[in-house]
């Protein structure tokens, strides 16, 4: 049986969906190595494979890595940069100690591309969001703040890019997907935009999540409201939701972090429950209209339910995913993030059924993929 290296981001949106895809391997009984930190021990060791830590080696903390792998394009290649040099001679000797016969490296995650590349091992791509080529980048649509702080940090990434290359790494194409790597893409071709521009280099697995929950009915409709676990310190976006729901005939669940006191959104209406976080998964099958900021392991969670979403894009990757959730009519996007405007989409989705016909669609699409098992054999095939 193979070794297998696991390189993923730090972040849920990122671990998550590759786990079900490690259990499958090592219960194959392929020895699976992940880097990561050490807030994921317990969920990776609960999929069988064993963590190698490298919480030593970070130069932020995952929080602000995940923040600057959507906002800040120059500081994730300085992160990623010096990421890459600080584990150069930790990975080479686990390559001479546990000789892998591959490496899985999430897409956004540089420094697992280019260790592999340094090391000659064959790479395969995890990619836990859309897929991206020079057809599907414009749908990301980023907004002019993004726009001006990735032009004014050309200079600081070209200085990264030389530092890489003058330690012997070859850097071009650090970010996304390209034709020729052999990429996982935990999504259907009914979700992928532009599917067909993506050849037989690319493995549509669908999602895959841990653990399932049975649907589950209410006397009244159930909202969710959830900004995920990064950009989430909205105080003023979570008011605006209360007020939207105050004389609302439905109960709602806001899951709003850890950084915002629920105390300080003032009085609750009836119905109305704040958690800093929930598991997620178990309130989608309850619920039914999702307000999201439209990362896509929330979007697909979402679709996996059969739930249609009022649609919030925070940047350009999950804009992209909510004008895909817009074309196949499973959710409506927000116009604005005030009372009025939140409560009129919510009404929308509610009561138009078309919404959670197609949002079952997916479902059904999504039910129709290979999932872990095909993952493993697209891997498995790369040995």
């Amino acid at each position: 049986m193979a070794c297998i290296f696991f390189f993923s981001l730090p972040a849920h949106g990122h671990v998550n969906p590759t786990l079900p895809l490690v259990r499958e391997l090592t219960s194959r009984g392929h020895r699976v190595l992940y880097y990561d930190v050490e807030a994921f021990r317990e969920k990776i060791e609960a999929a069988g494979a064993q963590l190698l830590p490298i919480d030593a080696y970070m130069p932020s903390t995952p929080e602000d890595i995940d923040r600057r792998a959507g906002k800040d394009f120059a500081s994730l290649i300085e992160m990623a940069a010096n990421l890459t040099l600080a584990l150069d001679e930790r990975v080479a000797q686990d390559v001479a100690g546990y000789h892998p016969s591959c490496v899985v490296g999430d897409s956004v995650c540089i420094w697992g591309k280019l260790l592999a590349r340094r090391h000659g091992l064959p790479f395969v791509c995890s990619t836990t969001t859309l897929a991206f080529n020079k057809h599907t980048a414009g749908l990301m649509k980023r907004k002019p703040t993004e726009l001006l702080r990735t032009m004014l940090g050309v200079p600081r990434i070209n200085r990264k890019l030389r530092q890489l290359r003058e330690h012997g790494h070859d850097a071009p194409n650090l970010i996304g997907n390209d034709t020729k790597t052999p990429t996982i893409v935990y999504t259907s071709r009914l979700f992928q935009p532009m599917a067909e521009t993506f050849g037989d280099s690319y493995a549509f697995v669908g999602p895959m999540v841990m653990q399932r929950y049975p649907r589950q009915e209410h006397d009244r409709p159930l909202v969710y409201v959830s900004l995920g676990t990064v950009l989430n310190n909205a105080p003023d976006f979570y008011r605006s939701v209360l007020q939207a729901l105050s004389g609302m005939a439905c109960d709602a669940i806001l899951s709003i972090g850890d950084a915002v006191d629920p105390a300080a959104l003032g009085p609750l209406p009836g119905g109305v429950r704040v958690f800093p976080r929930v598991n997620q998964l178990k309130v989608l099958a309850g619920a039914d209209v999702f307000l999201t900021h439209c990362g896509m392991n929330s979007v697909t969670e979402s679709l996996l339910c059969g739930v249609p979403m009022v649609l919030f894009p925070q940047h350009g990757e999950e804009n992209a995913v909510a004008i895909r959730c817009e074309q196949l009519g499973a959710g409506l996007r927000l116009k604005r993030p005030s009372a009025p405007c939140i409560r009129s989409a919510l009404e929308a989705v509610l009561g138009d059924s078309r919404y959670r016909r197609a949002a079952q669609t997916v479902a059904e699409d999504f039910s129709r993929c290979g999932g872990a098992a095909e993952a493993a054999d697209f891997v498995e095939a790369q040995i």
